[in-house]
């Protein structure tokens, strides 16, 4: 039976701001590494062909804002036949899972689903390997199974899961010389404790860290979906059946989708497994392999690598008598003297500082930008595009002055502005510019003019990245004032990715 890996990368991770934003998230930054997180959930399945059996690329189901950053992290290792959902809006995991076994059952077979959030590290591969093979050998048998973490500290922060009896030990396979964990029936979930509670969870054995996580056929989470979900069921089919293809993208019917409930896959079903007649089996199989969910900037701290002092530095950093703290620097110099348990993150526009044992709280300063309105919630100054990116450098009265990079072959859409002009300065590169009627090419140093309400077009027809100074002058300078004519990536002037 084949094993159809499902990545789940809808998570907005605003404990990690100001590094992640809404349309920049944490799955798709690289916190260790050059790999971002979604990169290497990917990379995590190279290998589990050899021990678990076929394996299919995988399905990745994303919010569509994100499209083009997903696709293109996926194409940079490789993996650029990887199936793209596309949600209008986040409804959680449940539906995500659903629409995902459901364009899996298209294929024509009933794979068991690999379920893997995109925002997980787990250092033990090879481990992780023998954990997936005993769950599909269990999937195989019908059970629907989640991976619970062997507990390391009386964590606050996690849900936790207590085992139940435990089931026939499983063989290794002959290709890998890690041991088939032990399975367990699955007693029930528990709600994350207070820490005299979790201490209680960790002295026992009996409990697990619940991993979000998860294992099982297709048909079987589709039965046992429709059986406790039937709406949910019956919204994801329309979103799928209603769906339309958007070049290398699977757009589900926004309609249908937005009218799904939306619940996590533990609350919609594992949670009301039992032993009533047509309920499959639930289990759980223990993962020691180095697991993390990164759900705060003290967890990159736990996970990073620290000085004699304790102290996990990232970036252009100088500290003096500071321990057990994180510093990590994106633009500048941050300098720290006389700290102890802090968090001190530097971005473009932001500098978030708070003591470690407020790591979660990080979510209640995003709360307070959203009801602001600011931007810092959602976009960096620098903002990727599927043809580049463009940084704000300055701005003022009537004027802000941006920072664009084309990459190569890329073009911008034919568009024009009621409010604005712009000047463009290219530093790098050539650009071939289509204003009005006119097509002609900009090398290094050399710039044009584009007035108010003309259409226009910015290309780079060279084999290194183009980049220009852009001014924009006018009234009104907001993203929204453009009106696309033409755009190879699907977008009109509704769509600001």
């Amino acid at each position: 039976m084949n094993i159809q890996p499902v990545i789940l990368s809808g998570g907005a991770g605003t404990r990690l701001w100001p590094l992640s934003r809404e349309q920049y998230p944490k799955q798709l930054l690289a916190f260790q590494g050059d790999s971002t997180l979604l990169q290497q959930t990917a990379q995590r399945l190279d290998g589990l062909s050899e021990v678990a059996g076929p394996v299919a690329e995988p399905i990745i189901v994303c919010n569509e804002q994100h499209r083009f950053l997903v696709a293109e992290q996926l194409r940079a290792i490789d993996h650029a036949r990887a199936a793209i959902l596309l949600e209008p809006e986040g409804r959680n995991t449940a539906p995500a899972l659903t629409v995902a076994a459901l364009a899996a059952l298209k294929k024509g077979d009933d794979p068991v689903l690999l379920v893997m959030p995109a925002d997980h590290v787990i250092a033990d591969t090879e481990a992780y390997h023998a954990a997936v093979k005993a769950a599909v050998d269990l999937a195989e048998q019908g059970a629907l199974i989640t991976f619970g973490i062997v507990p390391t500290a009386p964590e606050t922060g996690f849900g936790y899961i207590r085992k139940g009896a435990p089931k026939q030990h499983s063989a290794s396979s002959p290709q890998s010389s890690v041991l088939s964990p032990q399975s367990f029936v699955l007693d029930v979930f528990v709600e994350k404790p207070d820490a005299q509670t979790a201490q209680s969870y960790l002295d026992s054995g009996d409990y697990l860290w619940n991993s979000g996580m998860f294992v099982m056929r297709a048909s079987v989470w589709l039965d046992q979906l429709g059986h406790f979900q039937p709406a949910m069921l019956n919204a994801c089919e329309q979103a799928l059946d209603q769906a339309t293809e958007d070049l290398d993208f699977c757009r589900l019917d926004p309609a249908a989708f937005k009218a799904c409930p939306s619940d996590s896959i533990d609350y919609a079903v594992m949670e009301k497994l039992g032993d009533s007649a047509g309920q499959a089996p639930a289990m759980v199989v223990p993962l020691d392999a180095g697991w993390s969910d990164l759900g705060a900037w003290s967890a990159i701290w736990d996970t990073g690598e620290g000085c004699a002092e304790g102290n996990v530095s990232k970036g252009d950093v100088l500290s003096h008598n500071c321990r057990n703290s994180l510093f990590h620097a994106e633009h500048r110099l941050v300098a720290a003297v006389g700290l102890e348990d802090v968090l001190v993150v530097e971005t473009a526009d932001a500098v978030m500082v708070a003591h470690k044992d407020h790591a979660q709280d990080v979510k209640k300063i995003v709360e307070q930008l959203k009801a602001e309105g600011r931007s810092e919630r959602l976009v960096h100054r620098q903002v990727y595009r599927p043809w580049g990116s463009y940084e704000g450098v300055d701005a003022g009265e009537r004027f802000q002055v941006k920072r664009i990079v084309v990459k190569p072959g890329a073009a911008l859409s034919l568009q024009m502005h009621h409010h604005r002009a712009e000047h463009w300065i290219v530093v790098k590169g050539t650009a071939r510019v289509t204003c009005g009627e006119k097509q002609f090419l900009l090398s290094e140093n050399q710039s044009t003019y584009i007035p108010i309400g003309e259409k226009h077009r910015l290309e780079n027809p060279g084999n290194v990245p183009l980049e220009i100074i852009e001014v924009q002058s006018g009234g009104y300078l907001g993203e929204d004032d453009i009106v696309r004519f033409e755009d190879r990536y699907g977008r009109d002037e509704t769509d600001k990715s």
